[in-house]
């Protein structure tokens, strides 16, 4: 498969590399890391090829956004700084919720696209 095709119904990403691989691949094709096992971790659905969840992300802006928790773990420590600094206006709660609905209603594709660099 090539790298812009998207993945089917019966396949995963990798979970080291993001390649797209089979459902019940035990060891990436690609990259040979052994893939982990559904039943270890508690699934939040899809998740990107660096292991980020929109649903973990969405649950995060929703709980802990307005001090910036969702932004430190999408890889935006700089944005979540931010969140912090201003947690006291309870602006960045208002934005958080915002970004809340964003995430819950963006595409795994779209999401994947956004946050799921490496």
């Amino acid at each position: 498969m090539t790298e812009s095709a998207s993945k089917g119904i019966d396949e995963k990403y990798c979970t080291e590399c993001g390649a797209i691989i089979k459902a019940k691949a035990e060891i990436c094709p690609k990259c040979g890391v052994r893939q982990i096992a559904k039943s270890a971790a508690i699934n939040l659905g899809p998740t990107t090829a660096n292991g980020k969840s929109r649903i973990a992300a969405a649950l995060l802006a929703f709980f802990l956004g307005g001090i910036g928790v969702h932004k430190f773990y999408l890889g935006q420590p700089g944005l979540g700084i931010v969140y912090l600094l201003f947690c006291w206006t309870f602006i960045p709660a208002i934005i958080a919720f915002i970004e809340f609905i964003i995430y819950l209603t963006m595409s795994d594709e779209a999401f994947n696209q956004k946050y799921g660099q490496a």
